[in-house]
């Protein structure tokens, strides 16, 4: 016979606070107190689907399984019809810094850029781990490739004022994630050829470029590692499962589940639930993959850093280059096919704004493009910030299945679903809405 523990009571609630004061007074369970937690529903397996394989989905997948009890009887499914990484979070350009386009410290940018740097180097022991053993299970994905493609982002002033304002938003800096004022000669000495209009650009020498969708393979297979760590528990156990397969509606779910997760990004506006009632705008974005020809002279140095301008440049090797991104507003294109036509319109925006800064990029070929559907938050007082909650009152249905939204995660995905994954999975597994900061659910009200 199993021995239960019900959930501890809820405290009487104290008089609500102010948004602001709310978010910095919170207290957020310890993960002792999760470890410990007794769900009571224990004497069968509690069932989480969570919907998405991207940043959000398998960050939310890993702290699920990372903090619910030993003694629970855990299983996940994962659905995605696309795979692991198949939407825009497996192309995006992997640029990972805690800071705005104006050096301006991000919203909790701290714990993120923390939390973010943990879950890379998860993934990171599973490449090493997996390529020394060669105990690969059979997939077709490459985890030769090294995670981190390189270190260091330039940010160059633009004019005066640009300048005035990275000048004093830099000297609030993590000391995790340093911000540099160096001068031109400097700067070309990290990339030969760069153009610094003032006499200035900003490095971020711990900031890194990673390969999205190398890591997130690599996460999922941390995830697989894990849950196969503590399937054998004689208390429970954990099982996880990747279903590849759409999703029509969330009341399918309805008595399968004790819990749905939705991390579908752009794509969770098209379960007929959602659609229209979400505060997320989509943005398709184009991003072009230029090549250094055989024959050219100076290559990109091997040591030299990305470039983040008007555009961005995301090196991945001495003659590889990511070039980005587009904006189409309201776009409803959710292939990552990109045609002949769309990819000579994106050429056309982002070549002039990256020589601007790198001219060598105009010896470099055009060899492709790839796209995806970014789903954008709304402007907060905080900035844009994700999009988080139940959503249950959105869902027909007896509601023995909890529903749960995780999106709006925007261009700056690899940030946020480090520490945003781990508040998700803690008001889960609490069942409590709470827990999650009042800046990313006021949007419910």
């Amino acid at each position: 016979m199993k021995l239960l523990l019900l959930p501890p009571k809820p405290a009487v609630p104290s008089p609500r606070p102010s948004p602001r004061r709310l978010s910095r007074r919170r207290t957020i369970p310890s993960m002792a107190s999760l470890s410990t937690h007794h769900h009571p529903l224990a004497e069968r397996p509690l069932r989480y689907a969570v919907l998405g394989a991207g940043f959000a989905g398998l960050s939310v997948a890993w702290h699920l399984l990372r903090h619910s009890s030993e003694k629970l009887h855990l299983k996940i499914d994962i659905y995605d019809e696309s795979g692991i990484g198949g939407g825009a979070s497996g192309i995006a350009g992997g640029l990972l810094h805690p800071y705005s386009p104006k050096v301006r410290l991000l919203w909790r940018g701290a714990e993120c850029w923390k939390e973010c740097l943990k879950l890379l180097k998860i993934a990171e022991r599973v490449v090493d781990k997996r390529n020394s053993n060669y105990h690969n299970v059979q997939l077709d994905w490459n985890l030769c490739e090294s995670i981190i493609r390189r270190r260091g982002i330039l940010r160059p002033a633009m004019d005066a004022k640009h300048l005035d304002i990275l000048t004093n938003n830099a000297q609030n800096c993590l000391p995790s994630c340093k911000i540099e004022s160096i001068d031109k000669d400097a700067a070309e000495a990290l990339v030969p050829n760069i153009q610094v209009p003032f006499n200035s650009v900003f490095h971020m020498p711990e900031a890194v470029n990673i390969h999205p969708l190398c890591y997130l393979q690599a996460l999922f297979l941390a995830c697989q590692d894990l849950a196969e760590k503590n399937s054998t528990s004689s208390f429970g156990g954990k099982e996880l499962f990747m279903h590849k397969k759409s999703i029509d509606r969330l009341c399918d779910f309805e008595g399968e589940y004790d819990a749905v997760i939705v991390c579908l990004g752009a794509k969770a506006d098209l379960l007929p639930e959602l659609s229209g009632r979400l505060p997320l705008r989509t943005c398709r974005g184009v991003i072009a993959h230029l090549q250094l020809p055989d024959n050219a002279g100076e290559t990109y140095p091997d040591h030299g850093p990305s470039i983040l301008s008007d555009a961005w440049l995301a090196v991945q090797g001495p003659r590889d280059i990511l070039v980005g991104s587009t904006w189409e507003w309201k776009s409803r294109n959710y292939s990552s096919v990109v045609s002949a036509e769309e990819a000579s319109t994106a050429l056309e925006q982002l070549l002039p704004k990256a020589s601007a800064i790198y001219p060598k990029i105009k010896d470099w070929s055009f060899v492709g493009a790839k796209a995806g559907i970014r789903a954008m938050p709304p402007l907060t007082s905080f900035g844009s910030l994700p999009v988080l909650g139940r959503i249950d009152d959105l869902v027909v249905g007896n509601h023995s299945c909890k529903y749960w939204f995780f999106g709006g995660l925007g261009a700056r995905g690899l940030l946020y679903h480090g520490l945003l994954g781990k508040l998700m999975a803690q008001a889960v597994l609490f069942n409590d809405e709470t827990l999650l900061p009042v800046e990313l659910t006021s949007w419910k009200k």
